[in-house]
């Protein structure tokens, strides 16, 4: 049995799926299953995954679907159909994590609860230097000044968040204040997530249907909120940013007025 089913949602940028996956290569906890999550890549994308899955010292299961445009929310309930184990850690296809990243998670898991950390949002400069080779070496571990250099003088931003502390009283002081769920970087127990029928469909747009969306549902439902900052660290690899259509924010606010915890249109259809 898996301590745990990390999901990672993916779509065709198969050189970042490898860097990430890289990074689950040097996790300090190694007892889990890792769940491709892919909304419809293409078949020569499917094909290389195929090819190299076996290779790594973890699991490793593929989900797809067909590309009917962005259905992320659609294959992330499938792949929590898919998963094996009762706690869940869900993460995009371009998030490094770092080598606690796990751990992090596991660590502070607790029914009723949801885990959020934060991401180093990366420069295209230092995205362009980083490979698998040098995420299994630790290279943002190891090199945290240059994060911080390109901080100051370049274009990467959030850098403070990659900054991981041991110390638990830090650790308390830094997450006394709550946040809001992180899409690309949240943990729960699986019934938790089930109890509100997993993510709604009906987001068929970047934002909001994968975080804010979920987070209140899981609060409605009791589910509180915990962050995790400077303890589930990761690093999102550079890319342009996704146009953010006004569509979903409508259907959020639909969801707000409802008050309902359980989307009729998640894991489970009327």
């Amino acid at each position: 049995m898996y301590d745990v089913s990390v999901i990672v949602s993916f779509y065709n940028k198969i050189d970042y799926l490898k860097s990430v996956l890289a990074g689950f290569e040097i996790q300090g906890h190694k007892n889990f299953e890792l769940i491709i999550a892919d909304d419809g890549s293409e078949e020569n994308v499917v094909k290389e995954i195929e090819s190299f899955a076996s290779d790594y010292p973890f699991r490793i299961k593929h989900i797809w679907q067909e590309d009917k445009g962005f259905r992320k929310n659609k294959i992330l309930n499938q792949a929590i159909l898919a998963s094996e184990s009762e706690y869940l850690i869900f993460i995009d296809g371009d998030c490094v994590p770092h080598s606690s990243f796990v751990e992090g998670h596991l660590e502070y898991k607790s029914p009723g609860l949801a885990l959020t950390g934060r991401r180093v949002n990366l420069s295209q400069k230092i995205t362009e230097l980083i490979t698998p080779q040098k995420v299994r070496e630790r290279f943002f571990e190891k090199n945290f000044h240059l994060l911080v250099e390109d901080g100051l003088f370049g274009k990467s931003f959030d850098v403070e968040k990659g900054i991981y502390l041991r110390n638990k009283f830090l650790r308390n002081w830094f997450n006394r204040k709550s946040r809001g769920l992180l899409g690309c970087n949240f943990s729960l127990y699986k019934k938790d997530m089930l109890a509100i029928n997993g993510f709604d469909e009906r987001y068929e747009a970047p934002s909001i249907g994968e975080d804010s969306d979920v987070q209140f549902r899981l609060e409605l439902n009791g589910v509180k909120i915990k962050s995790l900052n400077h303890i589930a660290v990761q690093y999102h690899l550079y890319h342009k940013l996704q146009e953010r259509p006004p569509q979903n924010l409508t259907l959020f606010e639909n969801v707000k007025k409802d008050k309902t915890f359980f989307t009729p249109y998640g894991i489970q259809k009327p």
